[in-house]
């Protein structure tokens, strides 16, 4: 009985100073992204509008009511084309008090002629003075002049008759129409905006403080949000010299060489622009570059253990989310871009592409 006691009080022992065993350690999560060169790392940072590179915006030279509208929303235009008409009967009215001046003036003529030619005849015979004689001829040259006024009011006032029809400058397509029949427009007022569909181009605007960045020529790349599959080559045809007075923004227009039919008139796009340095640098998130010793650059690089090491790297500008870095980076690297401040040297992490779809946890 005893030995037995000893045998199991000894067991006890032993299954005391068996070893623990150590909890496991979870690894850090770290979001890394694989280095690409510039040009696959382009960034469609900017919104735009699919536009005509040609449109007018058409008025009536003179104010008056509208009281006919031939075109629609969508119609197809010809040069030459009647668009809308005015109420005529006022410029009608000044047309004819003005060709009643024509025929006035011309009465003044005929007389003026008469009086002077007989005045000569008069001169000739000793019947009358050299000064009546240049009274005539003065009477006369001012009735000619005012035969002369009256035609070209009488002309203007034919032209008035002719601008209460408004007629297309151009083929194109209507695709604005800002007054109804009925109304009251002023002069220049837009009645009609017609646009040339066969020359599209993107309407963009480029923020005041990165205008400078961009010249006519530089190239571009394009997607109509309708069909972001496909992404079109582009050129920046121009941009403005002064800022929109409400936005502080630039207007930019791309144009779009190999345009199609998903390019429709006031479809969104997005532009992104291929910059002049983008083949020999590399671009990474701003949040991946921190300040190291002697406050000098530095990424986090994720090695093939996932363990990670802090590498310098040579910045060639900042931007609003992004950093061109000159030297540093390889491609195929892979670099920590979201909690990289949090880091130490030779910690090994759990790396997350960037492009990686979020999944949810379910176990918690």
């Amino acid at each position: 009985m005893k030995t037995a006691l000893l045998a199991l009080m000894a067991a006890i022992s032993l299954l005391g100073c068996k070893k623990a065993p150590e909890p496991t350690v979870a690894l850090r999560p770290a979001v890394v992204m694989t280095v690409k060169d510039g040009a696959d790392a382009t960034l469609f940072a900017y919104s735009g509008e699919v536009r005509s590179r040609y449109e007018v915006d058409m008025g009536f030279r003179l104010g008056g009511k509208l009281i006919e509208r031939r075109v629609n929303l969508g119609d197809a235009v010809r040069k030459g084309q009647v668009l809308a008409r005015l109420d005529p009967q006022d410029v009608r009215l000044s047309a004819s008090a003005t060709a009643a001046q024509v025929s006035a003036a011309q009465a003044d003529l005929t007389l003026a002629k008469a009086e002077y030619e007989r005045a000569q005849n008069l001169f000739a015979q000793k019947f009358l003075s050299g000064s009546a004689v240049d009274t005539r001829r003065t009477q006369f040259e001012a009735a000619q002049a005012r035969l002369k006024q009256a035609q070209a009011q009488n002309n203007a006032s034919d032209n008035q008759v002719g601008y209460t029809s408004l007629l297309a400058e151009r083929d194109g397509v209507v695709t604005a129409l800002p007054v109804e029949t009925g109304q009251v427009v002023a002069a220049g007022q837009v009645v009609v905006r017609i646009a040339d569909p066969a020359q599209r181009e993107v309407l963009t605007w480029i923020p005041e403080g990165r205008a400078r960045q961009f010249k006519p020529g530089q190239a571009a790349l394009v997607r109509v949000w309708g069909s972001l599959d496909q992404t079109y080559p582009g050129v920046l045809r121009e941009i403005a010299a002064s800022a929109d007075v409400s936005t502080r923004t630039y207007a930019a227009r791309i144009s779009v060489p190999t345009a199609d039919e998903r390019f429709s008139l006031g479809a969104t796009a997005a532009v992104g622009f291929v910059e002049a340095s983008a083949a020999s640098s590399v671009r990474v998130p701003l949040a991946a570059v921190l300040r190291g010793a002697g406050k000098q650059a530095q990424v986090w690089i994720v090695g093939a253990d996932n363990v990670v090491q802090a590498r310098a790297v040579e910045v060639e500008n900042y931007g609003d989310e992004m950093v061109v870095l000159r030297s540093g980076l390889a491609m195929g690297e892979r670099i920590v871009t979201v909690g990289a401040y949090a880091l130490t040297a030779g910690l090994k992490v759990n790396p997350v592409e960037q492009t990686a779809p979020v999944v949810l946890d379910v176990k918690r």
